[in-house]
This record gives C-alpha cells, structure tokens and sequence, in this order.
C-alpha cells in the first residue's frame, strides 16, 4: 500500500476509534466487559493505531512540500509555546479528565489556562497542528496535523456533550463560567511559573526535534 494512503487510512483509524469508544461504544461496551477491561481494550486500539500511524508516517516521503520559508518557521515556533502552557496547565484540577474530584474541580471559578478556554489541553494540542501545517513541509505532516485538529477541536465539542450527561450540573456550571473558543488575552494569567517551565520544556523538546526527526526547530533552527 502506498505509504500516504496508508497514513491517511491509520489517521482515520485513530481519530474515528477514538470517538466510536469514547462516546458511542462506550456504555454498551462497558456494560458488557467492565470498566476496567474497557480501558484496556481502548488503550490496546489506541497503540496500535497510533503505531500504524507512526510507521505509516516513516515511510512516507520527509519533505515533498516547498515549505512556508522562514515566515513558517517564525510562526510554529511561537505557536507551541503557548501550546505547551496550555497543555501542561490542563493537567492539574481539569474537570474534564477522568479524576474522582472532577466536580470539585468544576465548582471553582476558572483560573490559570482555565480562563483562557475550558478545554486547555485539546487547544494545546490544535496549537501544535496548527504550526505544523503552517510550516507546509510535507503531506505526511499535513495528513498526522489535520488528524489531531480534527480530534481535537470536535473531540472538545464532544467532550462537553458527554459531560453534561456524566456531571450534570456540575458541568453545566463550569461549562457557564467558561468557554471552548479561547480568550487568548488571559494567557498572560497562566501565571509566570508555568510560562517559565513551558519555555524551559519548550527548548528542550525543540533541540530533541532534531535528534528525532532530523529537523531543527525553534531557536535552533537559527543559532545551531
């Protein structure tokens, strides 16, 4: 199979078993094998389409676009840094993700990434396709993006949906408090500590890009 058609066909595996289990086949599938089986089978399809991607994404040729210059590379790496404040922000008291203290979480006001968008990972995560595509390197990188964007935005959509129904007012008051599109001008809010962790994790993850995928990105793209 020609490696982009295979890619394109691991993207949708990935993203559509993705929905299919979280929403749809979730209750009847749980209900038939348990909690804890479930997870195992939706981590055990997880991998393997992601691997499928990866492979995929290997095979397929590296730089077959003409690339958006210096402009491009200018604006991806300014994306992610905001991506990576966003994503590592999402990871403490989130009531989106699966956590016994999530309505807790949900009564507070909205503070942190919190005031930026109520779905701070899964826009951290858009952020990161975002400047993936802007770069226009390759239709490898433009198919594996264009899948996380799609998973991401409408998967937040989606999240919100199942959540009212798992939370009920719990989640009907977080979700008034705050938003899906994001206010970008309470980034700043985010509070100086995790700017500075982000920038430090920003800089190590741009110099292991190039040991990675043999590209140089962010500031070493031009100091080397």
């Amino acid at each position: 199979m020609d490696p982009l058609v295979s890619l394109s066909a691991a993207s949708v595996a990935f993203v559509g078993t993705h929905f299919a289990l979280s929403h749809p086949l979730r209750a009847p599938i749980v209900g038939a094998i348990g909690e804890k089986p479930f997870l195992g089978l939706y981590s055990l399809v997880a991998l393997a389409t992601f691997v499928w991607m990866v492979l995929a994404f290997r095979a397929a040729p590296p730089a077959d676009l003409g690339g958006s210059g210096q402009v491009g590379w200018i604006v991806a790496s300014v994306l992610t840094i905001p991506a990576l404040v966003l994503f590592l922000g999402s990871l403490s008291k989130n009531p989106a993700l699966p956590d016994p203290r999530a309505a807790r979480s949900a009564q507070r006001d909205p503070a942190g990434v919190f005031a930026v968008t109520r779905h701070p990972m899964m826009w951290g995560f858009a952020l990161w396709a975002i400047a993936h595509i802007a770069l226009w390197w390759s239709v490898r990188t433009l198919i594996v993006a264009g899948a996380v964007l799609f998973l991401a935005l409408v998967g937040a959509h989606m999240q919100d949906r199942k959540k009212r129904v798992l939370m009920g007012e719990a989640w009907a008051g977080w979700e008034a408090r705050t938003r899906y599109w994001p206010r970008w001008t309470a980034l700043p809010r985010a509070g100086l500590v995790l700017w500075l962790v982000a920038l430090a994790l920003w800089l190590v993850l741009t110099w292991s890009h190039i040991h990675a995928a043999g590209i140089p990105a962010g500031l070493w793209l031009w100091i080397g």
